[in-house]
């Protein structure tokens, strides 16, 4: 009964300092950490010791796994070199460094002890790099980067600890590297395997419920299997994830993808910030463990402090030295940030419970640990959105994001559109139109983002606010069915999930319009086919205007003007969808968007923005 009292009064410190945060506009992970911090020392609350069983078997699996499930394979693939840089080289270089100025400020702990503190303190970590890096809108690329070296930087620092804890026993290089080798190697075959089997289990299974189900097993059972096998479990985890992320579409149904998306995002969630709380809650009892040591308590803190800066240090050196391999066509502000984004947690804590009990001043490298794991994630994770804003550093933008989601759901719909076509069937009730309208609105919804302005209600909008104020109606009265009992409780609960399913579709294109009228910046990859190349960017009309529409008395939602003959005509998402039956008259290719600071450009012949 204690420890489920306990579990539940974690979850809710946990929620509730998480929302406090995000009203106060505080980072939740730094509020988790003093939360916990000052917890610890209140008479009513149990002092916790993490283990590194229950970390490394108990938290950090699922939490590697809600990762990588998440990363897309295609950019992780596109940047493995500057991911391998970091994970393997970067790991390495900070075991040496830290190793290094800790033997020198603490010789009696010997070559073996500071080596395996600086395996500990090596490793950024994931739940640091996403829970800040995407909170602050961190370019893509840099945030894959961080990701991917978070997800597989474990597997090195753990390799690096077990060698230096072995030591004592006098390995050669040769044992190293054939240690390592094993563990990779072995851990890559092993979450191979593992994708295999739950890739052919998918395939037969289709109850949502039941596929979810075998998503909670995968981690433990990949990390368990590569264990065993003298393995990483950590890249077998890793690698399972990946995989099966990159072919639930192919593998799971809808249903099932959508159910797994949910669940993963909540236990990542409570995992997540349940990590930082816990760490704060290692305080008291390390720094207590510190104070009956005796080395003097100002040459710890001097220890602490010089293997903080080594930390960081080696790895802004290591980023902005190997800059041209690791950003290749970034800017060092871009680089930079890389360097500053090492924020350790809870594997380095982990892996610091690992040193074996009978070690000399085990107390100090502990709390070398955790004076690396606070001082990163304060002063680089309080530090980093400001360098950010101060660097200039480009976000995501939400124009071009819009941009590509509609082309991309034009081309899209040309295969549907072929697919229909090569399908057998009679329509008396004319089916095909409505099928074909359907798909159109959907399109016509995607390009109004991309011409609205804030305080503008665009057709799409107006749609979604009245359909919304239906949907509550809908759901009211069939609440007050429900309270008569005059229909099954099954149907009752179909039609709100009915309602529920359509009102979440419409909050995802309701967030999607709001961050396109916020931004001010417009980014474009530049030409992607020939026609744009020979139609490059000009100044538009002023003042520009549909005289098809004006003309017609009708209203138009966004312009654009043909590059070819300087035709000005309303996009798809009007009544009149002139500007494409202007391409249909004269098939002149390419038109531009005739709207203020938008210079983006689409082929009608090859469906392709630029």
């Amino acid at each position: 009964m204690e420890i489920a009292v306990a579990l539940v009064a974690l979850a809710v410190v946990v929620l509730a300092t998480t929302e406090l945060a995000e009203r106060l506009g505080f980072p939740a992970p730094l509020a988790l950490i003093v939360v916990g911090f000052a917890g610890a020392y209140l008479p009513w609350v149990p002092e916790i010791h993490l283990s590194h069983e229950v970390v490394l078997l108990g938290l950090l699996p699922p939490l590697l796994y809600a990762a990588a499930v998440q990363t897309s394979l295609i950019d992780f693939t596109a940047n493995r070199g500057p991911i391998l840089l970091l994970s393997v080289g970067l790991v390495v270089a900070t075991t040496l460094g830290v190793g290094l100025v800790v033997h020198l400020l603490l010789p009696q702990v010997g070559w073996p002890a500071a080596f395996a503190i600086g395996a500990v303190v090596a490793p950024p970590d994931a739940v640091a790099a996403s829970a800040i890096g995407r909170r602050i809108g961190l370019p893509r690329r840099i945030v894959t980067i961080l990701e991917g070296e978070s997800l597989f930087n474990d597997a090195t620092a753990l390799v690096a600890l077990r060698t230096a804890l072995a030591a004592t026993a006098g390995i050669s290089a040769l044992d190293v590297s054939k240690d390592f080798a094993i563990a990779a190697g072995g851990g890559a075959l092993v979450g191979l395997a593992v994708f295999a089997v739950v890739a052919w289990i998918r395939q037969h299974i289709h109850e949502s419920v039941m596929d979810v189900g075998v998503s909670f097993i995968v981690p433990f059972a990949a990390y368990v299997a590569a264990e065993e096998f003298h393995g990483s479990g950590v890249i077998a985890v890793v690698v399972a994830g990946l995989l099966l992320g990159h072919k639930a579409p192919i593998i799971q149904t809808a249903q099932s993808r959508l159910a797994e998306r949910v669940n993963w995002r909540t236990i990542a969630f409570l995992l997540e910030h349940t990590v930082f709380l816990l760490i704060g809650l290692q305080a008291k009892w390390i720094l207590e463990d510190v104070a009956a040591s005796s080395v003097p308590l100002g040459r710890i803190i001097a220890i602490c402090a010089a293997a903080l800066a080594a930390a960081i240090a080696i790895r802004l050196v290591w980023v902005m030295t190997t800059s041209k391999l690791l950003l290749r066509g970034s800017s060092t502000a871009g680089s930079f940030i890389v360097g500053w984004a090492g924020m350790r947690g809870v594997v380095t804590l982990a892996a610091a419970f690992v040193i074996p009990e009978d070690t000399e001043y085990r107390e100090i490298l502990l709390m070398i640990a955790f004076a690396v794991v606070a001082g990163t994630l304060f002063l680089q994770g309080l530090s980093l959105p400001w360098l950010v804003r101060r660097l200039d550093v480009p976000a995501p933008d939400p124009m071009a994001d819009a941009l590509a989601r509609a082309s991309l759901l034009e081309t899209a719909s040309e295969a549907a559109y072929e697919k229909l076509a090569q399908l057998e069937y009679d329509d008396p009730h004319g089916v095909w139109e409505v099928v074909k309208q359907r798909v159109e609105l959907r399109n016509f919804a995607a390009w109004e983002q991309l011409g609205t302005k804030p305080g503008e209600e665009t057709p799409s909008d107006l749609y979604a606010r009245m359909r919304r104020e239906m949907i509550q109606a809908e759901r009211a009265r069939v609440l007050e069915v429900r309270s008569e009992n005059t229909v099954p409780s099954e149907v009752i609960s179909q039609v709100l999930g009915l309602l529920d399913i359509e009102e979440s579709m419409l909050a995802v294109v309701s967030d999607s319009t709001a961050e396109v009228k916020t931004s001010n910046a417009f980014q474009l990859a530049g030409d992607v086919c020939p026609d744009l190349a020979d139609y490059p960017v000009t100044r538009t009309a002023e003042n520009p205007s549909c005289q098809e529409c004006v003309d017609g008395g009708l209203t138009w939602v966004a312009l654009r003007q043909c590059l070819e003959c300087g035709q000005v005509g309303c996009c798809d998402s009007s009544p009149g969808r002139h500007a494409t039956a202007h391409f249909h008259r004269t098939r002149h290719p390419v038109m531009q968007s005739a709207e203020p600071g938008e210079p983006w450009r689409w082929c009608y012949v090859h469906r392709l923005t630029g």
